[in-house]
């Protein structure tokens, strides 16, 4: 098992400052005024994660994919806590003479076996569902 830390300082009313364990500052508020506010953070989060995975298993199936977009589409519970109850992930996949079955293979990879993220908040019971769209271009 790896350990990672980070670290979290408190700038000035809901802002803080967070350092990733990789020395990346991300500025992080609540009032979502100087930075995203943390939940936001887990869903952009789980898009970096998932689309690194989509990306890197189409240009390993020789897919020649110019761009992937993920957009997420979530859904918090009413009470507090306002966890995340549903999250949709839609992928826009462009490229030239992509093959829609290795964008499928690239979703269900990703999401069955290699982004820890999603894998993590499945596990936590919210339930993720993905789809794609390929576009040529």
């Amino acid at each position: 098992m790896s350990e990672s830390k980070a670290s979290v300082t408190w700038q000035e009313n809901k802002a803080f400052l967070g350092i990733s364990p990789s020395g990346h500052n991300v500025q992080i508020d609540a009032d979502k005024e100087k930075g995203a506010s943390p939940m936001e953070l887990v869903l952009l989060g789980l898009g970096g994660c998932a689309s690194y995975d989509v990306v890197s298993i189409l240009q390993k199936s020789r897919q020649d994919v110019t761009d992937v977009r993920c957009e997420l589409t979530a859904q918090r519970a009413e009470t507090i806590p306002a966890v995340y109850t549903d999250i949709h992930i839609h992928f826009v996949v462009t490229g030239q003479n992509i093959k829609e079955k290795q964008v499928e293979k690239a979703v269900h990879l990703s999401a069955e076996k290699y982004c820890s993220a999603s894998r993590m908040l499945v596990a936590g019971g919210v339930n993720v569902t993905h789809d794609f769209e390929v576009i040529a271009g």
